[in-house]
């Protein structure tokens, strides 16, 4: 291979040109991943919007929303589904228990998706297009799903005998600072559950060392959690992995080989391989 002319002129002057960089300007090099990061954000961003229309769609739709928590009621005890209330009153035997419970609810499902991505868009880029897309379809889908579907989440059945343990024992990711930014309604399926499955799964695909199966206690705890939170029914963490199946069977079920890069690497980079 020749030599660049760069260095061919530096040579001929009798500059030692191991010691040149001539990669290219550093805001050359970073612009592609500067660029590809803003379009990211922008999608999940709209992705954001979205949520937050149809949480406007079914604000003033309770009373369809509590018809229909009686139909999957009703539909869990011919399916002689197990009770919710069982694993609740094993919980509410600790209130440290359940308040480390309401705190996993609350805090970790955001922080490990957004993580994960993060991750993945980093460090695996070509990786990330497919991980992106399955989770993108997941959400719109969830979405378009919590809009035709609104229900009230066991929590909001005392009569069935549901407990609410973030009103009991906090904290609650359903208070007065978040009522606007969140659909109480949306609950079938849960997008907890969909979510978790999803990162265990892709990890479990996409890793090799295996401490990946350690990923898959992610799932677990969430359904363990949203259940014996009174946030979400069985059918609903049912229906989060009917979801996660069918997304992944549209999008592959694991990343395309050469496929698109989402984060493309730096210039000098590429130009090196």
């Amino acid at each position: 291979m020749s030599e660049e002319p760069g260095r061919l002129a530096a040579r001929s002057l009798g500059v030692d040109v191991t010691t040149l960089d001539t990669r290219p300007p550093l805001l050359v090099r970073v612009a592609p991943r500067l660029l590809s990061a803003a379009r990211e954000v922008a999608l999940l961003g709209s992705v954001f919007i979205l949520y937050e229309l149809g949480r406007h769609l079914v604000r003033d739709r309770a009373g369809l929303a509590f018809a229909d928590a009686d139909t999957v009621v009703s539909l869990q005890r011919t399916l002689l589904l197990p009770s919710e209330t069982a694993l609740q009153h094993l919980l509410l035997r600790s209130q440290d228990l359940t308040q480390a419970a309401n705190v996993y609810y609350v805090s970790v499902h955001f922080p490990a998706t957004i993580a994960f991505l993060t991750w993945m868009w980093l460090r695996r880029p070509r990786d990330y297009t497919w991980v992106r897309s399955v989770l993108v379809t997941i959400t719109m889908v969830a979405l378009m799903l919590h809009v035709t579907f609104p229900l009230a989440p066991p929590r909001m059945l005392p009569k069935e005998g549901y407990v609410d343990t973030m009103a009991l024992y906090g904290p609650s990711a359903y208070g007065e600072a978040t009522q606007t930014v969140t659909n109480q309604f949306a609950a079938m399926p849960s997008l907890h559950v969909a979510w978790a499955v999803f990162l265990a799964v892709a990890l479990v695909i996409l890793l090799s060392s295996p401490w990946r199966w350690l990923a898959l206690a992610h799932p677990l705890l969430t359904t363990l959690v949203v259940v014996a939170t009174g946030n979400h029914y069985w059918l609903d963490v049912l229906a989060a992995g009917v979801l996660v199946l069918l997304a992944c069977l549209l999008h592959g079920l694991r990343p395309a080989a050469g496929g698109p890069a989402s984060a493309p690497a730096d210039r000098s980079a590429a130009r090196a391989t």
